[in-house]
């Protein structure tokens, strides 16, 4: 099994909206390499937020950062390529999200670019079992998906304990990712039990001082599993 690097990504969905690329200029001068994109359509989560020129934005502020673009909608297949020209570098969507997993999957990886799929926090890791040789990420919600500032869910735990167990049973080298709540405490929870990409929203976008708490995130390489 492949061991991944901790990686703590800043969640733009909490950044000031008014200035947006400001923003993600700010955040990688802070140190980090990969920003998280929420994409929302108003029917799959009961909210709306960026579209591809949004993405587009971003990755003319920040070309050298990583885009881990999140879709929260239904037929995700429709926009995929609208994104990857919009500059995703990682495209994730949801299992609940479509009928065609493994079709979706395939279009990303097509598209040449690193798919993920993520589920809900009432649906069942068990579901995945088909599709994790296939994709480089899991995202485990651990909050319901919609709207941040949302406090963490500690039963998401458990999820996260048995991807963990089932990569290393199948020597599988996806990376697990959570999202929602996380703080360095509850990151910590989550790092012990094998996630290896904590996206950061509300907690880190409340810091005064971004560089120190990237910094201090980093530190969670040391916990670990």
């Amino acid at each position: 099994m492949k061991r991944h690097l901790i990686q703590c990504e800043p969640s733009l969905i909490a950044a000031d909206w008014g200035r947006f690329a400001e923003e993600a200029e700010l955040c990688v001068a802070a140190g980090s390499e990969i920003l998280h994109l929420d994409v929302m359509d108003g029917h799959f989560v009961p909210n709306l937020t960026m579209g591809p020129d949004m993405v587009a934005a971003v990755k003319l502020a920040v070309p050298q950062a990583i885009l881990d673009v999140h879709l929260m909608i239904y037929n995700p297949d429709r926009y995929i390529e609208n994104f990857v020209k919009a500059g995703a570098d990682e495209i994730t969507f949801h299992l609940e999200a479509t009928e065609e997993v493994e079709h979706t999957i395939q279009y990303i990886r097509t598209c040449n670019r690193s798919p993920g799929i993520a589920i809900r926090p009432e649906t069942s890791e068990e579901i995945l079992l088909p599709y994790l040789p296939l994709v480089d990420k899991v995202l485990v919600m651990t909050v319901e998906p919609g709207f941040g500032g949302q406090a963490f869910l500690p039963k998401m735990l458990t999820k996260v304990e048995r991807l963990h167990k089932l990569a290393r049973q199948h020597k599988l080298s996806f990376a697990i990712q959570v999202d929602g709540g996380i703080t360095y405490e509850t990151g910590k929870k989550c790092v012990e039990k094998g996630a290896t990409r904590l996206v950061m929203g509300s907690d880190y976008f409340r810091q005064k001082d971004r560089r120190k708490a990237v910094a201090h995130y980093n530190e969670l390489r040391n916990v670990a599993v």
